[in-house]
């Protein structure tokens, strides 16, 4: 049933801006983030009400001391006056954890955890080998070192998080991070395997597309047009032409930009239920083919709550 705030609802029913602001207050801090924004318009008290640490202590996560007591610069660098002036800072600046092999943020609109696992934290086959992987600084990213694919043809990616870090009742989704070099290869025509589940456990790999123009003309069937002589030749040195994916994957996911100028891609979701304290694992892999991938720059692995 709608009521009009503001007005009486007939019946001797009072006017709800009435009320006093504790009790306005109260009701606002079992909203969300959004909610109480859009009510703080509805009148003075409302806005005193919206404005108050009673309510964005709410909406902060219980546990959000210890995640910044776990800060890289301290806790000293939140310099902060109120819980709502919090909140914000948390939701717009991603700040490091744990030595900087993560950072943390809040989605804005719901005050859920978000974690992006760095490059660096992360097991990649052959990372440590110059020949296939190499370790550079990149200006755009948030982190102090992003790793390059050179050349692989065991294209290997995964790491792990706790549940218990997360939000519970949450459904959340795992993004790989990269970005690509002018000359890329070896994703054009081959699809790799995302998974996203507990660790230990069979999980249900699903198709991803890395190469963002190859995966253009996969969900718009657009046939490539035919490679010369040489372009063949090149194929087969890195280890053979492979047949374009199948048509009609409904389930396959694509490459997106970000608003960060970085490339995303979804690898699974995963429904963390309250209380559940298990290890999550995710991974990215391209093995079966065989052919040599190149190009590739690997900022990391996104934990956020789905939409939708």
């Amino acid at each position: 049933m709608a009521v009009e705030i503001g007005r009486s609802s007939g019946g001797g029913g009072g006017d709800i801006c009435h009320l006093p602001e504790g009790c306005i207050a109260n009701v606002l801090s079992l909203t969300s983030p959004r909610d109480a924004s859009r009510l703080s318009v509805v009148g003075t008290v409302f806005r005193s009400a919206g404005e108050s640490d009673a309510v964005w202590d709410r909406f902060l996560p219980s546990d959000y001391r210890d995640i910044i007591s776990r800060s890289s610069d301290g806790p000293e660098s939140f310099n902060v006056g109120s819980k709502k002036e919090l909140y914000l800072y948390l939701c717009d600046h991603p700040f490091f954890i744990d030595g900087g092999t993560k950072s943390f943020s809040l989605e804005k609109q719901s005050g859920k955890k978000c974690y992006m696992l760095a490059a660096r934290s992360l097991a990649i086959i052959w990372a440590d080998t110059p020949r296939y992987w190499r370790w550079i600084p990149l200006p755009e990213s948030r982190f102090p070192e992003v790793a390059e694919l050179l050349d692989v043809c065991w294209f290997d990616i995964s790491g792990k998080i706790n549940t218990s870090m997360l939000s519970p009742d949450t459904n959340y989704a795992a993004y790989f991070v990269f970005t690509t070099k002018s000359r890329t290869y070896g994703f054009d025509h081959q699809s790799a395997e995302g998974a996203v589940g507990i660790s230990g456990h069979e999980r249900k790999p699903q198709t991803v597309f890395l190469d963002p123009e190859a995966a253009r003309r996969h969900m718009y069937q657009i046939v490539p047009r035919r490679s010369g002589l040489l372009s063949q030749m090149a194929d087969m040195l890195r280890g053979g032409v492979n047949p374009p994916p199948p048509e009609n994957d409904a389930q396959a996911r694509y490459p997106q930009q970000r608003s960060d100028g970085w490339i995303e891609v979804e690898l699974g979701e995963f429904f963390v239920k309250r209380g559940q304290d298990v290890e999550l694992e995710i991974s990215l892999t391209e093995v079966k083919e065989g052919n040599w991938k190149s190009g590739l720059v690997v900022e990391g692995i996104e934990i956020r709550p789905k939409e939708g």
